[in-house]
């Protein structure tokens, strides 16, 4: 199974943030989510899950 990445970079912020997060689909949706709230101040609903989830790529090894 591909493992899916959420990579704040790929993010528009005023932080410049640099973490990364790797796994499945939706532990990275729900993992990512919870960064936003906590970190970023977004608000944990639908519209933000879909952004992270159209936002991630698959991994790429090395």
């Amino acid at each position: 199974m591909t493992r899916r990445v959420a990579d704040c970079r790929d993010m528009p912020s005023e932080m410049a943030c640099t973490l990364t997060i790797a796994g499945e689909e939706d532990e990275v949706v729900a993992a990512a989510t919870q960064h936003a709230v906590s970190v970023h101040g977004h608000q944990d609903n639908a519209e933000l899950r879909q952004m992270v989830r159209d936002g991630l790529k698959d991994e790429v090894s090395v």
